[in-house]
């Protein structure tokens, strides 16, 4: 059993593309071409000269000493907060752009919710001198500034969704509004392992970039390319799957999803998709989703605006209804207080995001001699708001 997209988009029952009519031939001459165009070597060359000389790939993998002497067992972190932009988002962008320009279109759209994805956006744009268009929820552009003020200063245009939560998902259908209206020029890149068929399946391989890394830089450190489990926050999923992908078929690497418990899984303001969500459609993708008992969408909370997606992506649905994943809930505070630990034991401010993945030691024992690695997907910038909040700092 393979835990990789088939030739449909579906892992497992997951995935596939549920889709307006008017979305059909945008989604269809994406995936009639994507593979074609990623597999030529002028496609690999140009994606990972720019990985290296642009975004500062390969990351280091990072063994934390005194958070493994803490936790007893060798911690390593896969360090996506030292990209250019501050987190993984960008491995993706980088790649999109170039599909984008390869099939001929000259305008760009995204969703954003914590603004790194938007951000990440921005940047490949004007790096390439095209037009783009960010939609953000109205409540994640007030608590993330700071990304939005980067945003336009890279020239993007970010328009606010008003409707509904104003978070992620509201941004995202926004996105796919314009997307229908202007299907001959227009790219939408979609941040995460979500949306439509070839989406999930394009953006993982785009950030397979990270496993393909961890597995020489262990052999080069450890004198084995596997690790006993790779760990990694997941919202929509893209960090997750970016580590997950070359040890999906490895039956031998655990594989650990930490989720938003928010206030808490049963609080009623949480994301915690795998413990509350249902099967059902979001964004085009059949996946796990938050629901009422008559299929409305269940409104997410978390305290980081990149993890208050009511769905996952479908590999990670597929992983959780196989069993191949752990999947692990983590509240607020949890997170924050791991986020604190993080910094004052590696001198390492992490994302919010992040910080929920290191807030499972409490709940899964590790033995001495195992070697975990976890996605550090973000820094933590963007954050210091919400930091000096919660701590009064």
């Amino acid at each position: 059993m393979s835990y990789h997209a088939n030739e449909k988009g579906y892992y497992g029952e997951f995935g596939g593309a549920f889709i307006p009519e008017m979305l059909y031939p945008n989604c269809e001459e994406l995936r009639q071409n994507y593979v074609q165009i990623m597999e030529t070597d002028e496609f690999k060359n140009e994606f990972h000269q720019l990985l290296k000389d642009y975004v500062g790939r390969p990351t280091p993998l990072y063994f934390a000493e005194r958070l493994s002497e803490k936790h007893q067992t060798k911690i390593y972190l896969k360090r996506e907060d030292l990209c250019h932009t501050g987190a993984h988002k960008v491995n993706n962008t980088i790649g999109q752009i170039l599909m984008a320009k390869k099939l001929g279109k000259n305008r760009i759209i995204a969703e954003t919710g914590a603004g790194q994805h938007g951000v990440a956006t921005a940047t490949v744009c004007a790096l390439m001198g095209i037009q783009c268009v960010v939609y953000m929820g109205e409540i994640d552009i007030a608590r993330q500034s700071p990304n939005v003020a980067r945003m336009k200063m890279l020239g993007a245009e970010v328009r606010a969704a008003k409707s509904g939560s104003r978070t992620l998902k509201d941004a995202t259908n926004e996105a796919i509004r314009d997307w229908i209206n202007n299907p001959v020029d227009t790219h939408y890149i979609i941040g995460s392992v979500v949306g439509p068929h070839p989406y999930p399946d394009m953006v993982a391989r785009f950030q397979s970039v990270i496993s393909e890394e961890v597995k020489w830089q262990l052999k080069e450190k450890e004198g084995r390319e596997n690790p006993d489990y790779v760990v990694a926050c997941v919202g929509g999923g893209s960090n997750a799957a970016g580590l997950y992908y070359h040890y999906l078929d490895t039956p031998e690497v655990g594989i650990i999803a930490v989720e938003a418990a928010g206030k808490g899984v049963n609080s009623g303001e949480s994301a915690a998709t795998s413990a509350l969500g249902k099967v059902g459609i979001i964004h085009g993708s059949k996946t796990l989703l938050m629901q009422t008992d008559d299929g409305q969408i269940t409104e997410p909370y978390s305290i980081s605006a990149g993890l208050d997606y009511p769905g996952v992506g479908p590999m990670h649905a597929h992983l959780f209804k196989s069993g191949r994943g752990e999947f692990i809930s983590i509240t607020d505070d949890e997170a924050m207080t791991s986020g604190l630990e993080l910094s004052q034991l590696e001198g390492i401010i992490p994302a919010i995001e992040t910080s929920h993945a290191f807030a499972i030691f409490d709940y899964k024992k590790f033995e001495k001699d195992d070697i975990v690695v976890f996605n550090l997907s973000g820094r933590g910038d963007k954050d210091l708001n919400t930091y000096i909040d919660y701590f009064k700092l």
